[in-house]
């Protein structure tokens, strides 16, 4: 065993130079700090060398000799004081924070690993997509290549096989822009979940912020290596990676959860803990515990974790899991606009400033619904857009006022920002697909093994008329333009656009609207039963995105008139006539049109000229009738029907016009 040498105390963590490898970690109440360092299969301790400095509260030292692939914990001598908030026993070995790459042992418990930090990034670049040209895929690195045909077995759900090019096929022939992924830094499953035999599938229970998640490696002593290599190789097809993060709380649960970092290094200092009641915590995640960010340590441990992956592992952005948690004061107040030290903080940082940054804008405590309070260099995920659309979808009357603001960029949420603001989608990981949006009228969670109880009860979904599979052909029929048109919806409006992965495919959770624990067909992706059609539909609605700058404007909407006599934007009844403050509050109106004005985008092209467009009109049918729209002449001549929803990789069908005029038939809603 070597003996330690005296080494600085930052950066905190393992940090191998070559020769040894530098270790220290923070504990404001830790007597002494022991590091534990381990070997063999199963793990057995070689022995434990105090760290031999303090300053302040950093305990350090460099071990010699000590290099890459070194499991290490820590053993940290200090009260065991329940009642007081405070849990340290040197018998218990426990994961470093800071840990770059983790190993699992028996049951909830983990070890770090030195790592070798190098990596040949070679030519890669950032693609650095604009918010205005992104199109967002959400997706689990696990569930997205489980059973995709092309990727070698060994590879499937894994990082590796994320980065095959069978994978990157599939998001490149669909035109995404990005890829938001589901949790993949090293997380625990529940105590609840493990008994019943089921693991947390989606991850959203961190305990290591550093460490890729070790069961999404095909070699787990490789996994940070793996992570580079699958954002390379996404960069190199023009794709960016945004990773789902969760730093409001983490695996080890409540006051009787599992000790196996945080609690047993200085509880009182990571967590926020009831004041009346120290052996307790302040909960506004609904899972048992609150990480205090307030703490200057706490702070620093989110800062250095998020420049971690920007900088060291060439992510492009982060979507923020409960954001509003990381914003509450002493008082567990709400304000994450710039007061918060939080925001204020991420937004001051010259390397984070320059990523995008998405916020969940709702926590489970009291006021913690902030749609609409982040910052302005933050994008919200914008759950109004959601339920209006499935909700105007599936024909609940007087939506037209609602939908209109949903289409238009959401002006009146993020009011002084811009439409980019909003992250608009109608399915997410959380809740139905949009195929069980249209095939289930409630939940199904039974698998779960919680009676039924858990997921949300307001789905704003329907079955057309037989709850879940079906093979009627009316029927079937019915849900196809269903998915269609709220698809088209989502890729159409102003705002940056989200799909959930499979959506495009037709995939099914069987109505379950909380797969959270369904490691299992339930959540992977179906490749086998891809509803192709689909697919190609999706694409052409992103495509044709992409070639109509009309769509995706970075300023929001108007309705004043520009030179060439139109407004910028204009909201048409099926008669060709404008929109009256009487249509839009009449409770059974169901039917809307929309003009974009091609010469009035007010921006410029990347060299500086002009950006002009053609005019773009989007109808919308929600009605229950076929219908007949007319546009008028004097919004231009020349008009082609590019796109409809009414038929699979058709065209609405379009009569032959009367002089000066289009007239187009829509389909009804659920004919």
């Amino acid at each position: 065993m070597p003996a330690p040498w005296p080494s600085t105390p930052y950066p905190l963590g393992a940090r191998w130079d070559g020769r040894g490898t530098r270790f220290s970690v923070f504990s404001r109440v830790a007597e002494r700090v022991e590091l534990v360092l381990l070997a063999g299969d199963p793990l057995v301790e070689q022995g434990r060398v105090t760290l031999p400095e303090r300053s302040g509260d950093l305990f350090h030292g460099y071990l010699p000799g000590v290099g890459p692939g070194q499991r290490y914990g820590l053993a940290v001598h200090g009260p065991w004081a329940p009642d007081e908030g405070h849990f340290c026993d040197p018998e218990r070995v426990v994961l470093d924070p800071y840990a770059r790459a983790v190993e699992a042992t028996r049951g909830p418990v983990l070890v770090g690993r030195v790592t070798d930090d190098a990596f040949d990034w070679g030519d890669d670049a950032a693609p650095r997509v604009p918010w205005s040209r992104s199109v967002l895929y959400e997706t689990h690195v696990k569930g997205f290549t489980k059973r995709l045909p092309g990727v070698p077995e060994a590879l499937q759900g894994t990082y590796a096989g994320f980065a095959h090019p069978a994978a990157i096929a599939h998001l490149t022939r669909l035109g995404v822009t990005a890829v938001e992924l589901l949790p993949i830094q090293a997380h625990l499953s529940e105590r609840h979940l493990r008994a019943q035999g089921l693991t947390n599938y989606w991850g959203y229970s961190t305990i290591g912020f550093f460490a890729p998640h070790p069961g999404y490696a095909a070699d787990p002593a490789k996994a940070p290596a793996e992570v580079k290599a699958m954002v390379k190789a996404l960069h190199a097809a023009g794709i960016e990676v945004l990773l789902d993060v969760v730093f409001n709380h983490t695996g080890e649960e409540g006051p009787d959860g599992p000790i196996v970092a945080f609690r047993g290094i200085d509880n009182a200092a990571y967590y926020r803990l009831d004041p009346e009641n120290p052996a307790d915590y302040v909960d506004f995640t609904g899972t048992g515990n609150t990480l205090d960010v307030r703490e200057p340590v706490v702070m620093q441990l989110v800062m250095d974790a998020l420049r971690y992956w920007a900088g060291e592992m060439r992510v492009d952005g982060f979507r923020f899991d409960l954001a509003p948690a990381l914003g509450r004061d002493a008082l567990g107040g709400m304000r994450p606009d710039r007061m918060a030290t939080f925001f204020q903080t991420v937004e001051q940082d010259p390397l984070l400033q320059r990523l995008k940054l998405i916020a969940e804008p709702w926590d489970l405590g009291e006021g913690g619904y902030q749609l609409g309070g982040f910052p302005a260099l933050w994008s919200e995920w914008n759950d109004r857009f959601r339920d209006t659309v499935r909700a105007y979808w599936r024909g609940d009357p007087g939506l037209l006022p609602e939908l209109g603001r949903r289409l238009a960029g959401s002006q009146d949420l993020y009011a002084g920002r811009s439409p980019r603001a909003s992250i608009h989608f109608v399915a997410a990981h959380d809740g139905f697909t949009a195929r069980d949006v249209v095939s289930y009228a409630r939940k199904h969670n039974e698998a779960n093994g919680e009676g039924n109880r858990d997921g949300h009860g307001h789905n704003l979904s329907t079955n057309h008329g037989v709850e879940g599979e079906t093979d009627d052909p009316a029927i079937l029929a019915a849900r196809a333009r269903h998915v269609r048109s709220l698809l088209a919806t989502v890729l159409l409006a102003q705002g940056v656009p989200m799909l959930l992965a499979g959506d495009e495919l037709g995939r099914t959770q069987g109505g379950n609207n909380n797969a959270y624990c369904q490691d299992n067909a339930t959540s992977w992706l179906d490749w086998a039963a891809a509803d192709e059609p689909l697919a190609a539909f999706v694409a052409g609605l992103i495509a044709f995105r992409k070639a109509h700058p009309v769509l995706r404007r970075r300023r929001f909407l108007r309705g004043t008139e520009q030179a060439d006599g139109l407004p910028d934007a204009q909201w048409l009844r099926p008669d060709g006539q404008v929109m009256t403050a009487a249509d839009w509050e009449d409770p059974s109106g169901q039917r809307v049109g929309l003009f974009l004005n091609g010469a009035a985008i007010d921006e410029r092209a990347p060299d500086g000229s002009p950006l002009v467009d053609d005019d773009v009109v989007l109808l919308f049918n929600a009605g229950d009738d076929d219908l007949e729209w007319v546009l008028p002449a004097e919004l231009g001549e020349g008009w082609v029907a590019a796109l409809g929803s009414g038929e699979a990789n058709a065209p609405p069908p379009v009569p032959a016009a009367p002089a000066g005029a289009l007239t187009v038939w829509l389909r009804p809603r659920h004919a």
